[in-house]
């Protein structure tokens, strides 16, 4: 086991801060820091900010110059070994002339998983891995189950008052939660590759499912929402209104059905009607995910009513539960959050709590799959 000194864990632990500032642009890519070290003294340090730019190694190098030869480079994420849009991040170290590398993780990759590693060490630098692993993993969730597993991180968001209802029972839901809630569910939505949601929710609420400028209350606001996440909308029968708003937003949208596609989707040009084989009447909610991966999807945001929600959660198909509690009481009568059809309690679904944070008058949970009673 490696003894990490207090310096050690200063610098990844900014390597790991500035890496979180490319959370909403680097989509595919993984989010990276990288910070480089001179006789104990930070010399310079960058991160990936746009997948098709420069990666963190290669920025940090930058910003250094000839002050790289003989230092010391902290990085998330093992430096890349292979040829994408950009050259090998291990290459640009090697020819830096860096002295040693600190890596956060090994690549969940396959294809490059411990290559990087074995080509900086073959090249005569010292490598140490495994520094503060656990936060460089939380950087991409995603990325990393992407490469694991091929299947995307999956994150299920409800709105809902303290009773666990989610709207009346007309359909009438805006708004349950306030603005500070809104934000962070636009911002969740900035961050995900993919947005998912039922034709029923596209019907009552002509919901736009795209990411809002204004709402998102970000210095680079405008950056992060010119890059909207594919809107994906599960229409098993074919109902999707015609005049719906989402068909004519930028970006792109994504119908999946079992039927064929109506004659008005042809006129849309940022609309695809994909045709997926059902599962006792509806969408197969894993052949889904695994078509999403195919595209290079690392997180999806959930977001709909509660037939598809419970349809997810019955599935095991989500890695995260994000529930915005508004302090209200909207009653009985009001619709639920899920619809679980749970008969004996050993049947129920346990959840671990992460995290809980007030966000104006509302309280986000965030829960992980538990372990079974």
């Amino acid at each position: 086991m490696t003894d990490w000194s207090i310096a050690d864990h200063t610098f990844m632990s900014r390597a790991v801060q500035i890496a979180w500032q490319g959370l909403y642009t680097t989509e595919p890519n993984p989010r990276v820091g990288c910070v480089l070290v001179r006789d104990g003294v930070q010399i310079a340090e960058g991160y990936h900010r746009k997948a098709g730019e420069g990666h963190a190694e290669v920025n940090a190098l930058r910003h250094a110059g000839e002050q790289a030869k003989g230092c010391s480079a902290y990085v998330t994420l093992e430096p890349c070994s292979h040829h994408g849009k950009t050259p090998p991040c291990a290459d640009a170290l090697i020819a830096a002339g860096v002295a040693e590398v600190v890596v956060g993780m090994v690549d969940p990759n396959p294809q490059v998983s411990g290559r990087g590693i074995a080509k900086l060490e073959q090249a005569g630098i010292k490598v140490r891995c495994g520094l503060m692993e656990t936060q460089c993993r939380a950087l991409n969730p995603g990325f990393i189950k992407r490469m694991a597993t091929g299947m995307p991180y999956v994150r299920l968001k409800m709105a809902a008052s303290l009773d666990g209802r989610t709207a009346m029972a007309s359909g009438e839901s805006k708004w349950i939660t306030g603005p500070l809630a809104r934000q962070d569910v636009q911002r969740l939505r900035a961050r995900s590759s993919a947005v998912i949601s039922g034709v029923g929710s596209i019907i009552s609420d002509n919901a736009s499912l795209n990411v809002r400028e204004a709402e998102l209350g970000l210095e680079n606001a405008a950056e992060v929402a010119a890059r909207q996440p594919l809107r994906v909308v599960l229409d098993s029968s074919g109902r999707m209104p015609e005049r719906a708003k989402l068909l004519s937003l930028p970006g792109r949208t994504l119908i999946v059905s079992c039927v064929d596609a109506p004659g008005f989707i042809a006129a849309c040009d940022s609309v695809e009607w994909l045709k997926l084989p059902g599962k006792q009447g509806g969408i197969d909610l894993h052949a889904l995910l695994k078509t999403l991966v195919a595209r290079d999807c690392n997180e999806i945001l959930v977001e709909t009513g509660a037939t598809l929600a419970g349809a997810f959660i019955a599935a095991g198909l989500v890695d995260e539960l994000v529930i915005y509690q508004a302090m209200k009481l909207l009653g009985s009568n009001a619709l639920p959050m899920f619809l679980l059809p749970l008969d004996r309690m050993s049947e129920q679904k346990k959840l671990t709590l992460i995290d809980s944070r007030i966000l104006g008058d509302d309280l986000r949970l965030t829960l992980i799959p538990g372990l079974e009673s």
